[in-house]
């Protein structure tokens, strides 16, 4: 119930009992003034007659005492009516509540189902069928199932992408107080996606939403402080959204060890795409499987891995990843021997939570010189688990497991030396060893560097290192699920709900989702953008992707400005662009580009020596660049003989500018040609 509504009806009970209480008040003192008139009447009658007014006075009082006794019968009968419609009408309203108190039981129960099934389930026919009982939970007024169906609605799961329908939905959420519907909404505000393109309509939904606790809309806030996008850029602001986000990721990493998702890059080669190596091949897995069951030890241990966590595209499957380890660890794998103890330690449906059967397997991986062995063991000892808590006897495991490059270990031991848990706070070597386990990708370790570095504990506070840190460990949240969902939707031919999962990924920081996005917008295969929005749109984001650190993006964003996509043409942009990706990141790609620029005097001054040079690195960067570079150079030296030629003898007939009028802008491929032609008539006269 809304607070106005609330305060309406409190303050027209309290009229009520008011009225009430002064109708009481003044039929009290109305009987009072009756029983006093009719006493002072009975006397003054009494001693005017005798016998004759005496009976007159006897009948007046019968009859007054009737009409009272009616009366009285007919406010007892007024009463008992009101009072029966009161119940009559209270009845009803129970029967109403009880029946809207099951129907809301009966849309929570449908909702728990179907989160039921997609948790259980493996494959998209049985994941498709909980969507089933969400469409049934959302007919029944269900909030969170119609936020379920409103995604679904938007990223087209299961093939069922409406974004009109979804924003519809949203909207109605959001007039509830839904945080997932403010932050939908800003996200298609954002790009223009289904509704009007909107940068400060989606902030205040972003604003809304991170009230109201959406990590998603804490976490594009902090980027766009950060980044300073539509908003003054502010360290500080972003610190305040990205460690909401980092304590809320952290507080579930402790809980459970977490490793990031495969993020693909659709920017990649076509050839290696298909194969990436981010994602397990089908043909490839079964091959896997084939060397695993001929006892390929290497290969168990693997599979074991990829089954217990869920990675490489495969389903997380607690049995296969036991029957795996269990190949191995009978082979004698220390580290099949370990993850089996690791599996017991946690607890889950093929390994039941056991302590005893942790340590032992444990103790066996350890007594191998297995660096997860000896961490495992110091785990046990350190929260005491089957044992009694002995912080020298966790120090000792941990460290000889860090010695041994296990980054879990080099973590624990930054955390005893950091809370001080059994040794003396040391934030030099807390540091030290969070800062080794950092260099591993250790997500806990990130976290407390982050935290060391906003609070100026034990190093030098920096704001801008801070906030990068605790980006990393926001990246880690369950929301980059979606990389997997968006690249198999792309492979599958889904493309515009590869974009729009990509897309929001992208408004939240990733800079793969960046590129990605950018990749599919330009390949103009999208359905739900205009086509003239969508050049603009890629290189904003090519843009965002670049001051990322992604050079494919710099060189993008100088072509986008050399060819005039999306933007004017501008050849001293594209010049610049091409500059910071051949000098910062060595892109083989920027330097021919930019040497053709050199060579023509493209938005630069004409350079043909300086156009050689990068020609000549371009090739020794790059194995690629090969080919490219030596017909480029062969073209530059015939040209540049030419030139001199022609200098020479026909400076004042013939101007060598003029080719551009007559043989079309085009006119160096003709060139090219001319001495791919050459080459091969000399190389067949040659071995003819």
């Amino acid at each position: 119930m809304k607070p106005l509504s609330l305060l309406i009806e409190i303050l027209i009970i309290l009229g009520v009992i008011i009225k009430n209480i002064e109708a009481e008040k003044h039929n009290k003192k109305q009987k009072e003034r009756n029983v006093t008139t009719q006493v002072s009447v009975n006397e003054v009658k009494r001693f005017l007659s005798h016998i004759l007014e005496r009976r007159k006075l006897i009948k007046v009082i019968y009859q007054r005492e009737n009409a009272l006794g009616k009366k009285k019968i007919q406010r007892k009968l007024r009463i008992r009516g009101i009072q029966n419609k009161d119940l009559s009408k209270r009845n009803k309203n129970h029967l109403r509540k009880q029946a809207k108190k099951n129907f809301t039981d009966e849309g929570d129960q449908l909702f728990k189902m179907g989160i039921k099934i997609l948790q259980q389930s493996k494959s998209q026919k049985q994941k498709a069928e909980a969507y089933v009982f969400f469409a049934k939970a959302a007919n029944m007024g269900n909030l969170k199932a119609m936020e379920k169906m409103a995604d679904a609605l938007l990223f087209g799961n299961f093939g069922m992408q409406n974004i009109t329908a979804a924003i519809q939905l949203y909207e109605s959420l959001a007039k509830e107080g839904s945080y997932k519907a403010q932050n939908a909404l800003g996200f298609l505000s954002s790009y223009g996606i289904g509704m009007e393109y909107n940068q400060a309509k989606a902030l205040i939904y972003y604003t809304f939403g991170s009230a109201g606790g959406s990590m998603m809309s804490q976490m594009i806030l902090g980027y766009r402080y950060l980044s300073g996008i539509n908003v003054l850029q502010n360290c500080e602001v972003a610190l305040n959204h990205y460690k909401k986000v980092a304590d809320y990721i952290a507080d579930k990493l402790e809980k459970s060890e977490s490793i990031p998702v495969e993020k693909v890059r659709l920017t990649e080669k076509p050839e290696n795409l298909s194969s990436n190596s981010e994602i397990l091949d089908w043909d490839i897995y079964q091959y896997y499987k084939f060397l695993a069951e001929r006892g390929d030890v290497q290969i168990q241990v693997s599979l074991g891995q990829l089954h217990l966590i869920g990675r490489k595209g495969l389903d997380q499957d607690y049995y296969k990843a036991l029957y795996y380890f269990l190949k191995a660890a009978k082979a004698g794998s220390a580290n099949a021997m370990a993850f089996i103890g690791k599996m017991y330690l946690e607890g889950n449906a093929a390994a039941p939570q056991n302590n005893a059967t942790a340590f032992k397997y444990f103790s066996m991986a350890a007594s191998k010189g297995n660096a997860i062995g000896l961490h495992g063991l110091g785990l046990l000892y350190f929260y005491g688990k089957g044992v009694p808590v002995n912080y020298a006897e966790a120090l000792k495991y941990f460290q000889k497991a860090a010695e041994k490059g296990w980054p879990n270990a080099q973590f624990q031991l930054g955390f005893m030396y950091y809370s001080g848990s059994g040794v003396w706070k040391d934030y030099k070597l807390a540091f030290k060893y969070f800062y080794l386990a950092h260099q591993s990708g250790q997500p806990l370790a990130i976290y407390y560097l982050a935290e060391m570095y906003a609070t100026g504990t034990g190093v030098l506070r920096s704001c801008r290192t801070a906030v990068e840190l605790y980006k990393g460990v926001c990246e880690l949240g369950h929301w980059a699920e979606k990389f997997l969902t968006a690249y198999f939707a792309y492979k599958d031919g889904d493309i515009d709900s590869s974009l729009v999962q990509y897309a929001l990924l992208a408004e939240m920081g990733y800079e793969v989702a960046q590129s990605n996005s950018a990749f599919i917008l330009e390949s103009k295969k999208v359905k739900i953008l205009e086509k003239e929005k969508m050049y603009p749109m890629a290189l904003l984001l090519w843009n965002r992707a670049a001051i990322q650190g992604n050079a494919f993006a710099r060189v993008k964003i100088g072509d986008y400005h050399y060819y005039g996509y999306g933007t004017k043409k501008d050849y001293q942009t594209a010049a610049t662009h091409y500059s910071i990706a051949a000098d910062k990141y060595h892109s083989a790609q920027a330097m021919f580009n930019l040497a053709y620029m050199y060579e023509h005097g493209l938005g630069i001054a004409k350079d043909i020596h300086l156009a050689r040079r990068l020609y000549d690195m371009a090739a020794q960067t790059s194995p690629d660049a090969h080919i490219p570079v030596f017909f480029a150079l062969m073209k530059l030296e015939t040209v540049h003989l030419l030139q001199d030629i022609l200098f020479f003898k026909f400076t004042m007939c013939w101007k060598w500018m003029k080719l551009d009028n007559t043989l079309g802008p085009y006119w160096d491929l003709f060139v090219i040609g001319l001495i791919v032609a050459v080459l091969i008539f000399l190389l067949r006269n040659r071995y003819g």
